[in-house]
């Protein structure tokens, strides 16, 4: 699973094992919360260093306008989002792109513990500012 060609691939494909791990253990039908708490342990146990419910600010022109909670920010670098849904749809996709362009993160996972097979989408910020 690991590509070099991507940024954080190492650490990314360590979250994304830890995702399986939950799904192949617990399947699908639960919330949301069940599977960010076992997510949080099994990451936990990978020794992978996360802020789980972060909450981060929202910038509008320089201005703070509000706060919103990622599910987990990792290693200082990674927004990754959790869905428990059906089917992800293309807002789900567009609101894990704004929380990394109001954040300026360069890459976030949005991660559907939902479907009958564990559904991961890898993200880049394409205006990500170095």
């Amino acid at each position: 699973m690991i590509n070099e060609q991507y940024k954080y691939s190492e650490l990314t494909s360590k979250i994304i094992g830890c995702a399986m791990t939950v799904h192949n253990t617990l399947g699908n039908g639960f919330q949301e919360v069940i599977y960010q708490l076992a997510l949080a342990i099994e990451m936990s146990l990978a020794k992978i260093h996360f802020h789980r419910e972060f909450e981060m600010p929202i910038f509008y022109k320089n201005e703070q306008i509000g706060m919103r909670r990622v599910d987990f920010f990792v290693e200082k670098a990674i927004s990754v989002e959790l869905k428990a849904i059906e089917k992800l749809e293309n807002v789900h996709f567009v609101q894990a792109i704004n929380y990394l362009e109001a954040y300026n993160l360069e890459i976030g996972l949005l991660i559907n513990f939902g479907e009958t097979s564990l559904t991961v989408k890898r993200l880049t910020n394409r205006k990500y500012k170095s």
